[in-house]
């Protein structure tokens, strides 16, 4: 039986990223977000919640862009710490040995270090209370090319070692245990051989 609790942001697990911004080396910063998702496919969205408070909001409202950096397990240290210390008190990049790379589109840098980094252009910023929903496309993909299996055209994210956050804990993405569809391919497979046996 189900006991209640009040209302609040138990939506778990989610993506542990690293958000870079800031339009040159003065003012390059970091900020880890967990409150982020896909919002749409064409064009490709997504959105991210920060506080008004935090350093990084002034910087991706003024530049209107910002880059995720996936995390990996590699990364989880520095991930943490960059959710924690503030860039007005500490240049992140360089606190965390990360290394700054230019975009192929935005101003804001890659994490070199991140196996996969999304550039996204601002769309749209609402205010919502504690925190304000910037909506913003992708409009570029950088990735390790261990990532991709050339014969298929696919992502082996799995390869990434990606890691997610839930509620203050940090996990490392876990065995695969199933696909996309899978739930309807035993069916297709069972009439396929009915009607091979008729």
């Amino acid at each position: 039986m189900k006991k209640q609790w009040k209302a609040g942001t138990l939506l778990y697990p989610v993506p542990a990223v690293m958000v870079s911004c800031g339009a040159d080396e003065s003012e390059h910063n970091i900020i880890t977000i967990s409150w982020i998702g896909t919002i749409n496919s064409d064009p490709p969205m997504l959105s991210i919640s920060i506080r008004k408070s935090r350093h990084s909001y002034d910087i991706i409202r003024r530049n209107m862009d910002f880059v995720v950096n996936l995390a990996s397990k590699e990364l989880a240290h520095a991930t943490d710490w960059c959710g924690v210390r503030s860039g007005k008190d500490f240049d992140k990049f360089k606190e965390m040995k990360l290394t700054p790379e230019k975009a192929q589109v935005v101003k804001a840098p890659l994490i070199a270090e991140s196996p996969l980094s999304l550039e996204c252009k601002v769309k749209q910023i609402i205010p919502l209370g504690s925190h304000d929903l910037f909506i913003a496309e992708i409009v570029m993909v950088n990735y390790d090319e261990n990532l991709m299996d050339d014969e298929s055209g696919k992502f082996n994210l799995d390869k990434a070692q990606l890691i997610m956050y839930s509620h203050g804990m940090y996990y490392q993405l876990g065995n695969q245990i199933g696909k996309f569809g899978f739930s309807v391919e035993k069916k297709k497979r069972w009439r396929n051989d009915k009607a091979r046996k008729k």
